[in-house]
């Protein structure tokens, strides 16, 4: 649609040109990205091992958190030792939380801030969603997840088919990062080898093996097959409660907005902002109308 040009009060404007520039703002005005949040895992919570089938266990396995598989099936149960939490084997809060589990393996499907390629170890990562179409590794150097003094940090990573951690590889949290706020979406399995020491929750499709000596602050949840363990200690993280931002105003403005009482804080809602880009849309219309009423009066 072509621009139109008219004359009012001796000023020449071009009302579509402002018309466009005010649309464009309202568009623009929302558009900041949204940081990853953090994924509920309701009944699945409390539980350290989970598995959609069986769980197997060689040597002395420490766990401070439930237990369960959802087939019942538990080996090498004498050998496991709870500092807390519960074996539920395949009891209803098992099968209430295998179903959470899947809500939840959904939930952490947020769209990804950066694609991934080379091995995670020796990254230093801020908070977001990270997706790899194939294999994750981690191995080396140990991965560091970097809050920047937000206790609330929130990563996820989504892994396109296997996860893989080397022998000896680890994660490390710095500036108020959180165990409670890391989760590893996997689409097939997770393999942790000897030695390693992981932080996080890991949500896998299918099944998750720990080989000898692997330590776990976070969780080992897998929706289809078994969970593997040798000489492991897989402890629960403790959340605090997410933090709430303190207000400014404390008491109810009274004056106006030039009274100067600390209720101002120069923002306008998106409300606001459409509102006014209406109001501006129908006065740009306006003149136009009034500009041709004119033409044709002086025709």
């Amino acid at each position: 649609m072509s621009v139109s040009t008219f004359v009012l009060g001796g000023k020449r404007a071009r009302y579509g040109a402002a018309a466009a520039a005010t649309l464009a703002l309202l568009v623009a005005i929302p558009g900041s990205a949204q940081a990853a949040t953090a994924v509920g895992l309701g009944t699945a919570d409390s539980f350290v091992v989970l598995a959609g089938a069986g769980v197997t266990n060689t040597g002395t396995t420490t766990l401070s958190g439930d237990l369960g598989a959802a087939n019942g099936s538990v080996t090498g149960d004498t050998d496991l030792v709870f500092a807390s939490g519960v074996n539920h084997y395949g009891d209803g809060q098992t099968a209430a939380a295998m179903l959470d589990l899947e809500t939840a393996f959904g939930a952490a499907s947020q769209t990804a801030d950066a694609t991934i390629s080379a091995d995670l170890g020796g990254q230093s990562l801020v908070p977001g969603v990270y997706f790899q179409a194939s294999v994750m590794n981690l191995s080396g150097p140990a991965l560091t997840l970097d809050a920047g003094g937000n206790p609330d940090a929130v990563w996820i990573f989504r892994a396109g088919s296997s996860l893989v951690v080397g022998p000896g590889a680890s994660v490390n949290l710095t500036n108020g990062a959180s165990a409670c706020n890391v989760f590893w979406q996997v689409a097939s399995t997770a393999t942790l080898d000897d030695g390693a020491h992981f932080i996080g929750t890991i949500m896998a499709r299918t099944e998750i093996t720990l080989n000898a000596g692997v330590t776990v602050e976070g969780r080992v949840l897998a929706l289809g097959a078994i969970v593997s363990l040798i000489n492991n200690t897989i402890t629960r993280p403790v959340c605090a409660a997410p933090t709430t931002p303190t207000p400014q105003v404390t008491a109810t403005p009274s004056g106006a907005v030039s009274t100067g009482d600390g209720s101002t804080s120069g923002a306008i809602s998106n409300l606001a902002y459409v509102v006014a880009g209406a109001l501006a849309l129908a006065g740009f219309g306006g003149a136009a109308v009034v500009a041709t009423r004119r033409r044709r009066l002086d025709a």
